[in-house]
């Protein structure tokens, strides 16, 4: 049986605008609900996304069931950090594409959850049931994910109202000057290289990173630093650092130079994520650890006693809400 879920219109705008508030979603995904047959304005099936609302009128939507689809061969397994009925929290392995595209040809996350048989929301759509948010391919870490709509609502909105958010660690180089860095700069798709993304764009979308220094290696070449997010646009923590001629080892887009040491994958993680939980209504934090490679590649270049000191999470924490 379906989900059903009313809203009602409490001033006049575009269906598409209303729902995306109301859901927590983006106005393409609402797009694709709309062409689904699944949204009706005063008990009225609508197929237009540009229909305009007026006061007091009543929006329903019937959230489509998930398809019981074959998946393709998983040949990775995940770490779940936590699981309830609402929401599911893992450490995404580098490698590992979170959605199917037409691109990919390889097993993806939700390949892996359906595998599990791990129920998911359906907002999103069948490609990104219960995805409520991604990570670049070659970025590790942190995912949660929703397994029913009303979680997925919830946790969206979070990612809009910033209630939600994340702390990565990386390793790159040459080395930051400032213990902080903040970068406020739009963020838009490359006219030169459209694989990549460029600040400082007048059609960009605004963004803005924090940097914190970590770490020096122990040749001063490359250093560990943390990093806030404050927005959520693609590629963000890798445009920024070019932005400053910095970059992350073992990127091969943003890369300075082809010659610059490189590691097996980009070291880039998603350290920690926090959020206020749908049922219990508490702000959680669940942190996930570094997989092999980055692990050495730390091991490697830094002083270990430092390191497991300085990325305590409490000091990452507190060390940007002192900037704030």
């Amino acid at each position: 049986m379906r989900e059903e879920k009313e809203y009602v219109c409490e001033k006049s705008e575009r269906l598409d605008v209303f729902l995306s508030q109301q859901i927590g979603q983006t106005r393409s995904q609402i797009a694709q609900l709309i062409k689904q047959k699944v949204v009706f304005v005063e008990n009225k099936k609508t197929a237009r996304a540009g229909m305009k609302l007026i006061i007091g009128q009543k929006v329903k939507v019937e959230f489509p069931e998930a398809k019981v689809e074959k998946a393709l061969d998983v040949d990775f397994d995940v770490e779940i950090l936590y699981e309830d009925e609402d929401v599911l929290v893992i450490n995404k392995p580098s490698g590992v594409t979170v959605h199917p595209a037409p691109s990919v040809k390889e097993a993806t996350l939700v390949d892996w959850l359906k595998h599990k048989g791990i129920r998911l929301s359906t907002i999103s759509g069948e490609e990104r049931h219960g995805i409520v948010h991604r990570l670049d391919k070659g970025t590790s870490g942190t995912m949660v994910v929703a397994k029913n709509n009303e979680a997925h609502e919830f946790l969206s909105l979070q990612l809009q109202d910033k209630s939600m958010g994340r702390y990565y660690i990386a390793v790159i180089t040459p080395p930051l000057k400032d213990d902080i860095t903040t970068i406020e700069s739009n963020i838009g798709r490359s006219a030169n290289n459209r694989l990549k993304m460029a600040c400082g764009l007048t059609h960009g979308k605004y963004a803005k990173t924090m940097f914190k220094q970590l770490a020096l290696s122990k040749d001063e070449k490359t250093q560990l630093i943390a990093c806030k997010l404050f927005t959520g646009r693609t590629h963000q923590i890798r445009v920024h650092l070019e932005s400053l001629n910095r970059h992350i080892l073992g990127d091969h887009i943003y890369a300075l130079s082809p010659k610059v040491e490189k590691a097996e994958r980009i070291l880039l993680h998603a350290y920690t994520i926090y959020f206020i939980h749908p049922k219990t209504k508490e702000k959680v934090f669940f942190q996930a650890n570094f997989d092999e490679i980055m692990q050495e590649n730390i091991e490697k270049r830094f002083n270990l006693e430092d390191i497991n000191e300085l990325i305590q999470i409490d000091n990452i924490v507190h060390s940007f809400d002192t900037t704030l």
